[in-house]
Protein backbone atom coordinates (compact mmCIF):
# COMPACT_ATOMS: atom_id res chain seq x y z
CA UNK A 1 0.00 0.00 0.00
CA UNK A 2 1.39 3.10 -1.15
CA UNK A 3 1.68 6.66 0.92
CA UNK A 4 -1.58 7.61 -1.63
CA UNK A 5 -3.77 5.22 -0.30
CA UNK A 6 -2.77 5.48 3.00
CA UNK A 7 -3.43 8.90 3.27
CA UNK A 8 -6.89 8.24 1.58
CA UNK A 9 -7.96 5.41 4.19
CA UNK A 10 -6.72 7.73 6.88
CA UNK A 11 -8.93 10.54 5.46
CA UNK A 12 -12.16 8.19 5.08
CA UNK A 13 -11.49 7.07 8.47
CA UNK A 14 -11.23 10.24 10.29
CA UNK A 15 -14.36 11.06 8.52
CA UNK A 16 -16.63 7.96 9.33
CA UNK A 17 -15.31 8.91 12.64
CA UNK A 18 -16.56 12.45 12.86
CA UNK A 19 -19.89 11.64 11.22
CA UNK A 20 -19.94 8.82 13.88
CA UNK A 21 -19.03 11.60 16.70
CA UNK A 22 -21.27 13.45 15.60
CA UNK A 23 -24.38 11.20 15.32
CA UNK A 24 -23.69 10.48 18.94
CA UNK A 25 -23.53 14.14 19.83
CA UNK A 26 -27.19 14.46 18.43
CA UNK A 27 -28.63 11.85 19.73
CA UNK A 28 -26.65 12.58 23.04
CA UNK A 29 -28.60 16.42 23.05
CA UNK A 30 -32.07 15.39 21.65
CA UNK A 31 -32.15 12.42 24.68
CA UNK A 32 -31.50 15.35 27.22
CA UNK A 33 -33.60 18.09 25.64
CA UNK A 34 -36.33 15.08 26.10
CA UNK A 35 -35.58 14.46 29.63
CA UNK A 36 -35.77 18.31 30.40
CA UNK A 37 -38.83 18.44 28.58
CA UNK A 38 -40.11 15.59 30.93
CA UNK A 39 -39.34 17.45 33.83
CA UNK A 40 -40.81 20.34 32.87
CA UNK A 41 -44.11 18.46 32.10
CA UNK A 42 -44.22 16.92 35.26
CA UNK A 43 -44.30 20.41 36.31
CA UNK A 44 -47.77 20.98 35.00
CA UNK A 45 -50.09 19.13 37.34
CA UNK A 46 -48.59 21.14 40.28
CA UNK A 47 -48.72 24.79 38.89
CA UNK A 48 -52.34 24.13 37.32
CA UNK A 49 -53.65 23.13 40.70
CA UNK A 50 -51.50 25.86 42.64
CA UNK A 51 -53.36 28.59 39.47
CA UNK A 52 -56.97 27.32 40.63
CA UNK A 53 -56.95 26.70 44.12
CA UNK A 54 -55.05 30.39 44.57
CA UNK A 55 -57.34 32.05 42.47
CA UNK A 56 -60.41 30.43 44.11
CA UNK A 57 -59.11 31.84 47.77
CA UNK A 58 -57.97 35.07 46.08
CA UNK A 59 -61.50 35.42 44.65
CA UNK A 60 -63.69 33.84 47.69
CA UNK A 61 -60.71 36.14 50.13
CA UNK A 62 -61.54 39.42 48.43
CA UNK A 63 -65.91 39.15 48.13
CA UNK A 64 -65.68 38.01 52.19
CA UNK A 65 -62.93 40.91 52.95
CA UNK A 66 -65.18 43.77 50.73
CA UNK A 67 -68.47 42.34 52.55
CA UNK A 68 -66.77 42.53 56.01
CA UNK A 69 -65.43 46.36 55.13
CA UNK A 70 -69.04 47.41 53.58
CA UNK A 71 -71.70 46.12 56.05
CA UNK A 72 -69.68 45.07 59.37
CA UNK A 73 -66.99 47.24 59.42
CA UNK A 74 -68.03 48.71 62.85
CA UNK A 75 -68.25 45.27 64.50
CA UNK A 76 -64.99 43.23 63.06
CA UNK A 77 -61.86 43.76 64.14
CA UNK A 78 -59.43 46.22 62.23
CA UNK A 79 -56.93 43.78 62.50
CA UNK A 80 -58.18 40.97 60.95
CA UNK A 81 -59.10 43.18 57.86
CA UNK A 82 -55.90 44.44 58.34
CA UNK A 83 -54.55 40.76 57.95
CA UNK A 84 -56.91 39.72 55.24
CA UNK A 85 -56.07 42.25 52.95
CA UNK A 86 -52.74 41.81 53.64
CA UNK A 87 -52.49 38.02 53.20
CA UNK A 88 -54.40 38.44 49.74
CA UNK A 89 -52.53 40.52 48.30
CA UNK A 90 -49.12 38.87 48.94
CA UNK A 91 -51.59 35.51 47.65
CA UNK A 92 -52.37 37.60 44.55
CA UNK A 93 -48.84 37.96 43.41
CA UNK A 94 -48.16 34.53 44.09
CA UNK A 95 -50.75 33.78 41.74
CA UNK A 96 -49.82 35.83 39.18
CA UNK A 97 -46.27 34.26 39.36
CA UNK A 98 -47.95 30.76 39.14
CA UNK A 99 -50.06 32.12 36.06
CA UNK A 100 -46.56 33.01 34.66
CA UNK A 101 -44.50 29.74 35.58
CA UNK A 102 -47.35 27.43 34.05
CA UNK A 103 -47.77 29.68 30.44
CA UNK A 104 -43.85 29.28 30.02
CA UNK A 105 -44.09 25.24 31.05
CA UNK A 106 -47.04 24.74 28.18
CA UNK A 107 -44.53 26.92 25.75
CA UNK A 108 -41.42 24.81 26.44
CA UNK A 109 -41.13 22.91 23.36
CA UNK A 110 -38.46 20.19 22.72
CA UNK A 111 -37.24 21.59 19.46
CA UNK A 112 -35.96 25.16 21.23
CA UNK A 113 -32.49 26.39 21.16
CA UNK A 114 -30.77 26.03 23.79
CA UNK A 115 -30.66 29.49 25.15
CA UNK A 116 -34.08 29.76 24.85
CA UNK A 117 -34.77 26.75 26.87
CA UNK A 118 -32.28 27.91 29.15
CA UNK A 119 -33.80 31.49 29.84
CA UNK A 120 -37.41 29.50 30.66
CA UNK A 121 -35.70 27.60 33.12
CA UNK A 122 -33.98 30.40 34.50
CA UNK A 123 -37.35 32.13 34.86
CA UNK A 124 -38.78 28.73 36.68
CA UNK A 125 -35.64 28.97 39.13
CA UNK A 126 -35.91 32.57 39.88
CA UNK A 127 -39.97 33.29 40.10
CA UNK A 128 -39.91 29.61 42.11
CA UNK A 129 -37.94 31.67 44.74
CA UNK A 130 -40.10 34.64 44.10
CA UNK A 131 -43.66 32.16 45.31
CA UNK A 132 -41.83 30.94 48.19
CA UNK A 133 -40.17 34.87 49.52
CA UNK A 134 -43.50 36.18 49.25
CA UNK A 135 -45.81 33.17 50.93
CA UNK A 136 -42.99 33.06 53.96
CA UNK A 137 -43.96 36.66 54.27
CA UNK A 138 -47.44 35.88 55.09
CA UNK A 139 -46.22 34.12 58.26
CA UNK A 140 -46.62 37.70 60.69
CA UNK A 141 -50.05 37.90 59.58
CA UNK A 142 -51.22 34.39 60.96
CA UNK A 143 -50.53 35.89 63.97
CA UNK A 144 -52.12 39.20 64.40
CA UNK A 145 -55.25 38.16 62.55
CA UNK A 146 -56.88 37.47 65.70
CA UNK A 147 -56.47 40.68 67.57
CA UNK A 148 -59.57 42.67 68.22
CA UNK A 149 -60.70 45.14 70.95
CA UNK A 150 -61.33 42.77 74.19
CA UNK A 151 -57.57 42.18 74.02
CA UNK A 152 -56.36 45.58 73.35
CA UNK A 153 -58.74 46.89 76.51
CA UNK A 154 -58.60 43.73 78.19
CA UNK A 155 -55.32 41.55 77.88
CA UNK A 156 -52.29 41.91 80.80
CA UNK A 157 -49.01 42.86 80.11
CA UNK A 158 -47.98 39.08 80.45
CA UNK A 159 -50.44 38.12 77.73
CA UNK A 160 -49.26 40.91 75.27
CA UNK A 161 -45.76 40.26 75.96
CA UNK A 162 -45.95 36.60 74.61
CA UNK A 163 -48.48 38.05 71.94
CA UNK A 164 -45.48 40.88 70.65
CA UNK A 165 -42.90 37.57 71.26
CA UNK A 166 -44.83 35.59 68.89
CA UNK A 167 -45.15 38.25 66.56
CA UNK A 168 -41.65 39.52 66.32
CA UNK A 169 -40.33 35.86 66.22
CA UNK A 170 -42.47 35.77 62.72
CA UNK A 171 -41.48 38.67 61.17
CA UNK A 172 -37.91 37.81 61.74
CA UNK A 173 -38.45 34.27 60.31
CA UNK A 174 -40.32 35.98 57.44
CA UNK A 175 -37.57 38.23 56.95
CA UNK A 176 -34.81 36.29 57.32
CA UNK A 177 -35.92 33.87 54.57
CA UNK A 178 -37.57 36.80 52.64
CA UNK A 179 -33.81 38.00 52.05
CA UNK A 180 -32.41 34.49 51.86
CA UNK A 181 -34.01 32.18 49.85
CA UNK A 182 -31.63 32.39 46.78
CA UNK A 183 -30.35 30.31 44.65
CA UNK A 184 -26.60 30.43 45.80
CA UNK A 185 -27.90 28.89 49.09
CA UNK A 186 -29.27 25.91 47.33
CA UNK A 187 -26.82 23.61 49.22
CA UNK A 188 -27.69 24.60 52.15
CA UNK A 189 -29.61 22.21 54.91
CA UNK A 190 -32.66 24.79 55.15
CA UNK A 191 -32.91 25.15 51.62
CA UNK A 192 -33.24 21.75 51.09
CA UNK A 193 -35.61 21.54 53.55
CA UNK A 194 -37.91 23.84 52.03
CA UNK A 195 -37.53 23.06 48.44
CA UNK A 196 -37.79 19.33 49.03
CA UNK A 197 -40.73 19.10 46.88
CA UNK A 198 -41.90 17.98 43.44
CA UNK A 199 -42.31 21.75 42.52
CA UNK A 200 -38.51 22.47 43.08
CA UNK A 201 -36.66 19.30 42.37
CA UNK A 202 -37.50 19.29 38.73
CA UNK A 203 -35.85 23.09 38.04
CA UNK A 204 -33.05 21.99 39.57
CA UNK A 205 -32.89 18.64 37.75
CA UNK A 206 -33.49 21.46 34.34
CA UNK A 207 -30.93 22.89 35.13
CA UNK A 208 -28.32 20.54 35.54
CA UNK A 209 -29.52 18.76 32.39
CA UNK A 210 -29.65 21.94 30.11
CA UNK A 211 -26.26 22.66 31.36
CA UNK A 212 -25.03 19.14 29.98
CA UNK A 213 -26.46 20.00 26.66
CA UNK A 214 -24.65 23.65 26.85
CA UNK A 215 -21.56 21.84 27.36
CA UNK A 216 -21.92 19.21 24.79
CA UNK A 217 -22.22 21.84 22.38
CA UNK A 218 -19.25 23.77 23.65
CA UNK A 219 -17.30 20.47 22.88
CA UNK A 220 -18.46 20.36 19.63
Amino acid sequence: MDDNQLKELWKTTNSKLEDSLSITWQNTEDITKMKVQTLLSSMKPVKVFAVIAGGLWVVLGAIVVTNLFIYAFDTISPWFLFSAAIQILLTTIVLVLYIYQTVHIYQADISDPVVVTQKKISTLKSTSLLIARFLFLQLPLWTTFYWNKNMMENGNTVLWMFQIAITMSFVFIAGWLFFNIKYKNKDKKWFRFIFSRKEWEPVLKAIELNREIADFKREK
